[in-house]
């Protein structure tokens, strides 16, 4: 009889149907994630892993087991600076541009260092952290060391999965394959290398919100806060009220952000040119609902990080750090 496979168990466990399955406990988790990093599982059993759990959705001590054996793959350089906060972009961009990416050079100007991870192309049609930060000549930092050195010079850096963690993209990248969003999605937002006191997430479906804040306090996170942005990305919709459920030293509070302006909806951008996030940056090309976005999302974060009281102090806040912007660079 041939040998059971160690990872075997862990798809038993979550795989036995209705009555006799159960989630994974953090532990259990750490160890079968451990696995996969390592490439210690049959490419079947990765599939099969997967699948179930997107049918199933994650539970907060799955996603705390998983993120812990990603963090412990990471070897973090000696010369890290002190990292204010983590923003993880995963989703992409297909409506509006990623207004949000000024939001962060924005707070990086104002001292707020910020290391910003994400990936790209795994859904046609979406614009990406990574060629959109490009752009406003802010370049990909392809190791670590290198993300910890732009950090020190600018306050700003933006790490691509593919060089943070190859087999999670490699993971990431099934969806053709699968036909599926992976729960890798989910995981590698949460994975903070620099371990910033401050994470921001964002969902597309608000369901997750709590998955985010539960599996943050149980990996000790001190401050985290999760909403619904735009697209799926850390981007206030300024048309829209905003619930932002947040986490401060494990207690756990929601708070509602009033629109902007009333309006149901606002159209798809029909022009999805980059080179107008520089533009509107310079002050060129005005734009109020991309002007919203980034102060309404500045705002958030600022109220978030304990550097604004209420909601008016930290919109007028966000609102002066705009207007005094150093339009004729894009870093600290």
């Amino acid at each position: 009889m041939n040998q059971e496979h160690p990872f075997a168990q862990y798809i038993r466990i979550i795989g036995k149907g209705p009555h006799l399955s159960r989630p994974l406990t953090e532990e259990e988790m750490q160890d079968a994630a451990r696995m996969i990093m390592a490439g210690e599982v049959e490419p079947v059993q990765l599939g099969a892993f997967l699948c179930v759990l997107r049918v199933r959705t994650e539970e907060p001590q799955e996603g705390a087991g998983f993120t812990r054996a990603v963090r412990a793959s990471f070897a973090i350089p000696g010369n890290v600076p002190p990292v204010d906060l983590d923003w993880p972009s995963y989703a992409g961009k297909s409506r509006q541009l990623p207004w949000f990416l000024l939001a962060a050079v924005l707070l990086a100007q104002n001292g707020v260092r910020i290391l910003m991870h994400g990936t790209e192309g795994h859904t046609e049609g979406r614009i990406y952290a990574r060629e959109a930060l490009e752009s406003l000549g802010i370049p990909r930092s392809s190791t670590l060391a290198d993300a910890a050195r732009r950090l020190t010079e600018a306050n700003l850096a933006f790490m691509h999965l593919g060089d943070m963690a190859p087999r999670l993209q490699e993971i990431i990248d099934l969806k053709p394959v699968l036909g599926l969003r992976s729960p890798v999605n989910t995981f590698a937002r949460m994975s903070n290398p620099f371990d910033a006191p401050y994470s921001l997430q964002s969902v597309t479906h608000p369901n997750y919100r709590a998955l985010h804040r539960d599996t943050a306090k149980l990996l000790g996170q001190p401050h985290m806060c999760v909403f619904k942005g735009d697209g799926g990305e850390v981007e206030r919709r300024p048309h829209k009220l905003v619930i932002v459920q947040s986490l401060h030293d494990g207690e756990a509070s929601e708070e509602e952000w009033p629109p902007f302006f009333e309006e149901d909806a606002v159209p798809p951008d029909g022009n999805m040119d980059i080179s107008r996030l520089a533009a509107l940056w310079r002050g060129d090309a005005p734009n109020p609902y991309a002007e919203a976005a980034i102060v309404g999302t500045v705002a958030i974060v600022l109220r978030f990080m304990g550097r604004a009281g209420g909601h008016e102090d930290a919109l007028n806040a966000a609102g002066q750090m705009w207007e005094r912007r150093s339009r004729d660079r894009t870093v600290a």
